[in-house]
């Protein structure tokens, strides 16, 4: 078993003059018990203030909330159990949430873990630069244009900075889900990812009095940005609605769903008292048609968002007709997510296309400028 105990102190951990994400790592799913195995280098354990000793390459170490405390075992060896625990060093861990059970995956840099009273909190402490590669690969994939990849970074890190305390209730800055930027696991597969962060390194979208700009992003907003306060009541400054040829041919462009018309009914009529007694919009309950986005099914008097629509049941966006199909209901829809601000989808066949990523964010997003984050 490669399990030394030190008695050196361990200095406070620094990635380099990089800035630090604390990023809350399977945040959603309550984690009870949780094993690292260490792929790469090793990495200090440092527990409630005291130098624990190191794991080196190849080992392991299970942590699990027991009577409010983080008992560490290694290998078979219980060590302790602690409030909290942390894991120092820049490598790669590969994480396992054992309960509930999740899907391993892996991060970069350090690791604080806290007892709370019914779940382990999981800070992943990354440099910006290490979390913007994951982030980017795990919205995005690989083989994409070079130039899409680095508007993509330059939004992400726009976000990052300006969302910063989103989570400070919690203990951390961001979470590695969709509430905020999809971070599923370090840079694995696409080094051109790391190129393009490096490219744009320090780089965000600030307004004319340099402050930073609300930088949503989407897959695809199928044909047509949409107006913020359709989604969230509220507009957004710098992003406007406007028709994006640009992704009209792209994967996810289009796409249908068929509902039960009983189904369909039922939710207009008990959620929002939709008048089937009246006899003309009784007849129109499943057909609905639109050219443009619209906030409102039907007539903005009958008060559905179509934003409620489209959670209820799940469907890929909020930008759709409707119209019977037997006893069914035919959904044709267009775009994967809210709309809102950059397109990806559009934003990579901008790039395909030769535009570049200066380009491409001034094209989303009006009365912008990229400046250096160091600079404001």
């Amino acid at each position: 078993m490669k399990w030394i105990v030190t008695c050196v102190l361990i200095m406070f951990f620094f990635l380099g003059n990089s800035q630090v994400m604390n990023i809350g790592i399977l945040h959603t799913h309550k984690v009870k018990s949780v094993q690292f195995d260490y792929n790469e280098s090793s990495y200090e354990i440092i527990a409630d203030g005291a130098n624990i000793g190191r794991i080196e390459y190849g080992g392991s170490a299970r942590i699990t909330l027991s009577n409010g405390k983080l008992q560490l075992k290694v290998k078979d060896e219980i060590i302790g159990s602690y409030a909290k625990i942390h894991l120092n060093g820049s490598g790669i861990l590969s994480i396992t949430s054992k309960s509930p059970s999740v899907r391993q995956r892996s991060h970069q840099d350090a690791f604080t873990l806290t007892a709370k009273s019914n779940r382990i909190t999981i800070v992943n402490r990354v440099s910006l630069e290490n979390y913007l590669s994951g982030v980017i690969e795990s919205e995005a994939g690989g083989g994409r244009h070079p130039e899409y990849y680095k508007v993509q970074a330059l939004m992400s890190r726009t976000y990052a900075l300006r969302n910063r305390n989103r989570h400070k209730a919690n203990g951390f800055s961001l979470c590695d889900g969709v509430h905020c930027q999809a971070y599923h696991n370090r840079l694995r597969f696409t080094p051109e990812i790391r190129t393009a962060v490096k490219a744009t390194k320090g780089e965000v979208l600030c307004n004319q009095v340099g402050k930073l700009v609300a930088t949503y992003f989407s897959a695809n907003c199928g044909g047509q940005v949409c107006d913020a306060s359709h989604v969230w009541n509220n507009s957004v400054a710098h992003v406007e609605t406007f028709k994006d040829t640009f992704c009209i041919h792209t994967k996810q462009a289009t796409w249908t769903k068929k509902v039960s018309q009983y189904a369909w009914k039922s939710f207009l009529v008990n959620r929002y008292g939709y008048p089937v007694g009246d006899s003309v919009m009784n007849a129109r309950i499943y057909s609905f048609e639109s050219e443009d986005r619209s906030a409102f099914y039907i007539h903005p008097s009958l008060g559905i968002p179509m934003r409620d629509l489209r959670s209820k049941f799940g469907l890929k966006s909020a930008f759709f007709n409707t119209r019977p199909s037997g006893d069914q209901v035919l959904i044709s829809g267009h775009g994967f997510g809210h709309g809102v601000g950059l397109c990806q989808e559009g934003a990579m066949s901008m790039g395909n296309k030769g535009y570049n990523y200066r380009q491409i964010a001034l094209y989303y997003f009006t009365g912008v400028s990229i400046r250096s984050y160091s600079d404001l």
